[in-house]
């Protein structure tokens, strides 16, 4: 079970919240939050910078406008007094561009202009060697008037000789302003971001809320891993697939089921199990539930569920050792039906001889006896003259049994011969036990009820001829009836129908054989198997030819309606 905190348990809860919902929200605030700072920050540098190089340019525009060659004109004509042609030019030219100080010096220095007149005649107090030396200055300093963004051009006289230099200064504090202008309405613009950032994480945060049930990231990890615990703990296979087809997920008990590794993940269901019913099942082409579905040697019953995002959760379990049971019951209610009409036969028998003793009729009841055991006698050796195979013969010798007391007649085609070489006898004892009892249901209640078993060997290959008089298979369905879960019978006691001739054929090309029906020679079905490889090497030439000489005697077996016969195709065997 998942460890949901209730919400008494989330208000004690003090600091960091603990829902996805409140930690996204605070996480994505705090994100947009930062990028905005951090955003106005690195607006607001360069635009300083920015600014101050304006009015560093400006200021020099200013100066190299002064520097005519009539200032330096008057600069060399006149005396540096407060009344003097400069002072006036300079303090003209700096009320019209608002400059803060417009500074005329000579070669040596000397002020010719200041906005403070008593300043005129004295020395100025920055470094005027660049300026002097013919360089344009550019800078932002501190001077007698305060600190102020400065531009410096030489003044040069008509003839180009450079007789001093002009310094003209803005006030920073204007730089500033211009600065602190900008902010308000670059805090607007970061605000408006800034909120509608927060609208996004608001609503981004109610999407996630709604998505993982308002759960906190420590319950969604306990989450996750009691799934993968469950997922890869159950005994049932678990599949889940995505809108496209391709597996999503594949627990271990699906991988043991389906026979696949653990690099299917992300490929399409088609190209890992190839075409079959299991991958029609489990791709939903096949709807329904409790599928049945046969992969490799495993009987499987599937159920898929869609989701809501177009994919699929298909459930595996395995019924193989259930069907197991089911067939060995099978097998058992075979037994005690051979074992009842026996019983049954025995008893009206045993009446007969009764009632042959009471009257007396010593001879009769002697030649009676003699009969009964001639037949059961015959029967059971012509199969083993035949069947060499213990499990096969015996087989057989039951379902001759149950043959007749159905009123059908059970007989070995003449040709039947089955050497004691078999690889996997009980393999075939499935294949014959589940085409007889199919055969029997069908021939039971037909005009002429019969059912003729061949098999014989070819080298080192079985074929298996079932022919019977029932109604026969029509052609639509002679592929269809191999199918899992197809059946026109009722269900049994133990479970679903539709297995046997599934897995004849599933048996038959695990052996590189094969499986047909086709309609008989005389009507009705006729089940054909073929098993190559199904015997091993004979033995050496002496000991085969010795039990070639003793297999030669022809014969039929034949379980006529009321009792089980043997019928002998030869005079040989008519004759015992």
């Amino acid at each position: 079970m998942s460890r949901v905190p209730t919400a008494p348990a989330r208000r004690r809860r003090f600091g960091w919240p603990q829902r996805v919902f409140s930690q996204v929200l605070l996480m994505q605030l705090a994100i947009a939050t930062g990028v905005t700072v951090l955003a106005t920050g690195l607006f607001l540098a360069p635009l300083s910078a920015q600014l101050d190089d304006q009015a560093m340019r400006r200021a020099l525009a200013i100066a190299e406008t002064t520097a005519s060659p009539e200032l330096a004109a008057d600069l060399t004509a006149t005396r540096p007094t407060a009344t003097g042609p400069v002072q006036a030019e300079a303090e003209r030219i700096r009320q019209a561009t608002g400059a803060e100080y417009i500074v005329v010096m000579d070669h040596n220095g000397v002020r010719w202009s200041h906005t403070s007149p008593g300043e005129i005649g004295r020395i100025v107090s920055t470094d005027p060697s660049d300026a002097l030396a013919g360089r344009e200055v550019m800078e932002i300093d501190s001077g007698t008037l305060g600190r102020s963004a400065r531009g410096k051009a030489p003044l040069r006289d008509a003839d180009g000789q450079i007789v001093g230099a002009v310094s003209v200064g803005i006030e920073y504090d204007s730089v500033r302003a211009r600065l602190l202008a900008a902010i308000p309405g670059l805090l607007a613009y970061a605000g408006g971001a800034l909120a509608i950032g927060a609208l996004a994480a608001y609503l981004i945060s109610r999407r996630l809320q709604r998505q993982t049930h308002d759960l906190a990231f420590s319950d969604i990890a306990a989450l996750l891993a009691e799934r993968e615990a469950m997922l890869h703990g159950i005994r049932e296979g678990v599949v889940a697939l995505d809108a496209s087809g391709r597996i999503r997920l594949l627990n271990d008990e699906a991988q043991r089921l389906l026979g696949l590794g653990t690099d299917v993940t992300g490929r399409p269901l088609d190209e890992v199990l190839g075409e079959g019913r299991t991958t029609d099942v489990l791709a939903g082409r096949v709807s329904g539930t409790d599928l049945l579905t046969v992969r490799g040697s495993r009987v499987l019953i599937a159920n898929r569920m869609p989701t809501d995002d177009g994919g699929a959760v298909a459930t595996l379990r395995d019924r193989t050792e259930l069907e197991q049971l089911g067939r060995e019951l099978d097998s058992t209610r075979g037994l005690i039906d051979a074992l009842r009409a026996q019983d049954h036969e025995h008893a009206n028998r045993m009446h007969v001889l009764l009632g042959l003793l009471e009257l007396e009729m010593h001879e009769e009841a002697v030649e009676f006896v003699t009969e009964v055991v001639g037949v059961h006698r015959a029967t059971a050796e012509q199969i083993t003259e035949k069947i060499h195979d213990p499990l096969i013969a015996a087989l057989l010798v039951g379902k001759a049994t149950v043959a007749a007391e159905r009123g059908v007649s059970l007989r070995l085609s003449p040709v039947t011969l089955l050497p004691d070489r078999l690889v996997d006898p009980r393999g075939l004892v499935t294949v014959v036990g589940n085409l007889v009892d199919n055969a029997l249901d069908a021939a039971a209640g037909s005009e002429d009820p019969r059912i003729e078993v061949e098999l014989r060997a070819e080298g080192r290959t079985v074929v298996l001829r079932i022919a019977d008089s029932g109604p026969g298979v029509p052609d639509g369905h002679r592929e269809l009836i191999f199918t899992e879960g197809w059946s026109t019978k009722e269900l049994p006691a133990h479970g679903k129908r539709g297995l046997g001739l599934a897995l004849v054929r599933r048996f038959a090309q695990r052996q590189g054989g094969s499986a047909q029906v086709r309609e008989a020679a005389a009507g009705g079905a006729e089940f054909t198997v073929v098993l190559p490889e199904a015997l091993t090497e004979p033995e050496p030439a002496p000991a085969a030819a010795e039990r070639g000489a003793a297999d030669a005697s022809p014969g039929g077996v034949a379980a006529p309606a009321g009792r089980a016969a043997v019928e002998d195709d030869s005079a040989g065997e008519a004759a015992r």
